[in-house]
């Protein structure tokens, strides 16, 4: 279960190279925003020779592809096809299914299909989320790009995402995809702020958050990760299922049923995975 995801400038190797050993759970390759019209060639062909081999270190590397519109994707999806070091493609600005039916018939045509990640990034994407989520099963998971939301929607006010974020985490549930990543928390010196937005994420239902520096990645891992009463919480729940299947209480009230049970030991798979990075 990823938690941190970093973003990198594909025409910066020296930066993507310091964001795989960040000890980010995934490396997010950006062709797109970060990179100047100049340089998406380069961006390109440095990204596909970095991915030439299987990911050497734990991160896994994903690419975030020009426009879907624009006339870079075409030769950005056959740059990519097929490289053995490539865990997914985000595709920014999904609006309709058809999207991803066009970046599939694409991909398929130059040999590979890897894992998709689309994003939401207007209105139209975010009414569409569902059906984005389950257009096809190479459609791994979703998320909000926020920024270009609020654009697109004239938003000043925070507090107006809170719709779009729970459609977005409704949606990937809905579709059986894994909880989505909170959107990037674009200051990057403010670590408080950056831990109180992420303990609303958390709240909300996401999981992890993408980062655009490394100083960011260990305040959204802690807001992500269980606290010692939840795991001991989880421990209870999962013990008395174990030993009474079906639905009870528990002395304190707690009531367990298979969906509790659940969520408690998604938080003890969190739990092992603080312990085995310690």
């Amino acid at each position: 279960m990823p938690l941190t995801w970093l973003y990198a400038p594909g025409d910066r190797p020296d930066v993507v190279a310091k964001a795989l050993r960040s000890g980010a759970d995934v490396v997010l390759v950006d062709l797109e925003d970060a990179v100047g019209a100049d340089r998406k060639d380069y961006a390109r062909a440095a990204t596909a020779e970095l991915l030439a081999e299987p990911a050497a270190g734990p991160a896994a590397v994903h690419v975030r592809v020009n426009a879907l519109d624009g006339p870079q994707l075409a030769a950005d999806l056959a740059a990519l096809a097929g490289l053995p070091g490539l865990g997914g493609v985000r595709l920014p600005k999904v609006g309709s299914p058809a999207d991803v039916a066009r970046v599939l018939r694409l991909l398929r045509e130059a040999g590979d299909a890897p894992a998709l990640y689309p994003l939401l990034e207007s209105a139209l994407g975010v009414e569409n989320a569902f059906a984005i989520a389950s257009a096809d099963p190479a459609v791994r998971g979703i998320a909000l790009g926020e920024a270009d939301l609020r654009a697109d929607l004239g938003l000043a006010d925070e507090d107006a995402l809170v719709w779009p974020r729970v459609r977005t985490v409704v949606a990937a549930r809905a579709a059986g995809l894994a909880p989505p990543a909170q959107s990037v928390y674009p200051d990057v010196r403010d670590l408080p702020g950056l831990a109180a937005s992420c303990r609303r994420g958390r709240a909300l239902g996401f999981l992890g958050r993408a980062a655009i520096h490394p100083r960011q990645l260990p305040v959204i891992e802690r807001a992500y990760l269980p606290s010692a009463a939840e795991i001991a919480a989880a421990r209870e729940t999962v013990a008395a299922a174990d030993a009474s299947p079906g639905a009870l209480a528990l002395p304190d009230g707690r009531f367990v049923d298979p969906a509790v049970v659940a969520g408690a030991q998604r938080v003890l798979a969190l739990a092992a995975r603080a312990e085995a990075r310690s």
